[in-house]
């Protein structure tokens, strides 16, 4: 009797081991999302990629993340250069003096590219809260769905901008996002990741990209009417040339 009390209790303690955790929080699946993605070679690899017939590269240089745009227009080279601390512009080897507002709106340009670029790394930072809204189901397969908004502070001048990921339940792939925008007249648009890839270890994807049909729509609601067909494509988001380096 003593014996198999022992094997039932270990045959029960294996059970509950094996048992796949279900409650995550929205901070854990964007956790082990990232880590699926590339995870620390975000931290110490430079990527360079060709979006749109410009160049874009990233790379570390003294510890500070530098974000670089090279646009090609006859036998002139314009290099945007945003750092975190600020923004330069060149062409050819020379600077170009810009004012604020310029150099604002070309930094945000630039920064846009590399950050979908690089998702989901950057869903980490201090300016970030994440929600988990609960599950949702797209094309026939689950998927957390995580609403993320950002703290003034550090949050860049599109703080209050409200994103939406769809975090497959099994792999935690961000397989769909979404994101409101307040500037020319505002809007959402919804982005369907297709042509995974991974170069050197991180994860790259491209994108289809939606707007909702009518106006006046919830960026809350995109997942929904993603499935109900009333979304219209407007572009293709295609990543070109990728390279991924060691720092």
């Amino acid at each position: 009797m003593k014996r198999f009390f022992v094997v039932a209790l270990l045959l029960l303690s294996v059970a509950c081991k094996e048992k796949p955790k279900t409650n995550y929080t929205a901070q854990e699946i964007v956790d082990k999302s990232i880590e699926d993605s590339g995870g620390s070679l975000y931290t110490n690899h430079g990527t360079s990629f060709m979006f749109r017939d410009r160049k874009y590269i990233s790379e570390s240089m003294e510890g500070k993340m530098v974000l670089k745009r090279i646009s090609f227009l006859d036998s002139v080279v314009i290099t945007d250069v945003k750092t975190n601390t600020d923004f330069k512009r060149y062409m050819n080897d020379t600077i170009v003096n810009i004012s604020d507002s310029i150099a604002n709106r070309y930094a945000n340009s630039v920064n846009s590219v590399h950050y979908f670029a690089r998702l989901p790394y950057g869903l980490n930072e201090k300016a970030v809260n994440k929600e988990l809204l609960g599950e949702e189901k797209i094309k026939g397969k689950n998927y957390y769905k995580v609403k993320v908004t950002f703290d003034q502070t550090n949050g860049g001048e599109d703080f209050d901008d409200v994103y939406v990921y769809w975090y497959h339940t099994e792999t935690f792939k961000p397989d769909y996002l979404a994101y409101d925008f307040h500037v020319n007249g505002g809007g959402q648009r919804f982005r369907e990741a297709y042509n995974e890839r991974y170069v050197n270890g991180i994860r790259f994807v491209d994108y289809n990209n939606y707007k909702p049909k009518k106006k006046e729509t919830s960026v809350l609601e995109t997942g929904s009417l993603f499935e109900k067909g009333e979304l219209e494509l407007l572009s293709k988001i295609e990543l070109l040339e990728i390279e991924v380096t060691k720092n």
